[in-house]
Parts: C-alpha cells; structure tokens; sequence
C-alpha cells in the first residue's frame, strides 16, 4: 500500500483553510499570499531554523532542510539574501513561496488538477482541492481551537499560530468575523501562545495584519 502523505506544514493549512468549498476558489487573493508567507516563517521559527537577532531574520543552521518545498525554498533564499527584518520577509517574493506551497499540496496528492477558464473565455489549468472532507476537518479544528473548551496553556504552539494567523489573514471561511469578535480575548491568548517561545512571532502576525489592510484599501481603491 502506499504510503500517506506527512501533515501539511502550516503554511499549506493557511492555504487550504482559504479555500471557499462551496465557490471552488481561494478567498483572500489579495494577500493570501503574505498570509502563507508568514506560516512558512512562523513554522521555520518553531522548527528553530529562524531566529530574530535584534529584529533581523537569522538562518540558525544555513544547511539545515526540511523536506517541504515551500519551507526549504524560504530558508534558502534567506540564506542567500542580504540580513532582513520580518516585516520584508512577509512580503519580499512571496508569490514565489504560494507557488511552492501549491507543489508540494499536489505532491503529496492534496491538490488536483482543475480545467478551467480565464475571463470565461481562455481555457487555462489550476488546481483545487483533492478531498474537501480534508478541508472541512481542518476548519473545524481550527474553530474549535478558538472557542475552547481546551485551556490555552493546553494548546500546542503549531495549533495557536494556525488560528493566530488566520485571523489575521481574516481567513472568514475559517474564522466569521463573529467568531474572531466573540472570541477576542482568547484569540489574543493564543496569540501569545504562538510566540511563548519566539517573541518575534507576533512580529509575523502583526505585519500579516498591515498587508490584509493594505490589500483592502488597494481593492477599495
């Protein structure tokens, strides 16, 4: 028998928790890409393969790989690149690291491919999702992170930062804004909690939220 595919690592959560089951496309466009971005960093950063140095992004071991197309691209092209703060890393060539994400999701059988037209017109190849139940399971988790009843101090790092950062990414097929409001105060705990080992975290989480206000006052515009 073959042999399953590893979890998801959290960047990939953050991209299949966007995805909208019922309209067959991903939410957030506008910055889902800063928001996968910032997964990729926060799980270097709890692998311990990222530390902050005084506000910089260091590489703690340039050698060091992962196995994750998405994760191992980013650490290399830190690696390569002038010292940076968070806040550059969250958008420099993000693109390049949802793309990456997106490989390795059909790698490892999560993503298929799609037929599909540009404009309604132009026939083009994307992808979508190989088994929503996967999706809707994810989402459910991460609902039930946010409203309890497991204590915060209970709560894994990795499970904190995904609903930390989805909330920021304002990721509503995840999170309705309901829910965010309802559960502010615990929200807020957990974000702490992403970042009880890492203070710099909430460095990722807080420039995520500058990009999602970004991308909305661009659309507005």
């Amino acid at each position: 028998m073959p042999s399953s595919p590893p979890p998801p690592s959290l960047p990939a959560r953050l991209y299949l928790l966007a995805w909208d089951t019922e309209r067959g496309r991903s939410t957030g466009r506008g910055h889902l890409h800063h928001l996968v971005r910032a997964g990729a960093l926060t799980e270097l950063v709890q692998r311990g393969l990222l530390a902050d140095d005084d506000g910089v992004v260091t590489p703690v071991d340039p050698d060091a790989r992962t196995g994750d197309l998405a994760l191992d691209g980013l650490l290399e092209l830190i690696t390569e690149s002038r010292p940076r703060r968070w806040k550059s890393w969250v958008n420099l060539r993000a693109r390049v690291t949802l793309q990456a994400v997106r490989e390795q999701l059909t790698a490892d059988g999560r993503l298929r491919p799609r037929r599909q037209r540009i404009l309604g017109l132009f026939p083009a190849t994307g992808t979508e999702p190989a088994v929503p139940a996967e999706i809707e399971a994810l989402r459910k988790h991460v609902l039930a992170v946010l409203t309890g009843p497991v204590p915060v101090a209970q709560v894994t790092e990795e499970d904190a930062a995904l609903v930390a950062l989805a909330a920021a990414g304002e990721l509503r097929t995840a999170l309705p804004g309901k829910e965010r409001r309802r559960h502010k105060e615990r929200l807020e705990e957990l974000t702490d909690r992403s970042g009880a080992a890492v203070p710099a975290l909430k460095k990722v989480i807080s420039e995520v939220r500058a990009a999602v206000i970004v991308a909305a006052t661009t659309a507005g515009g």
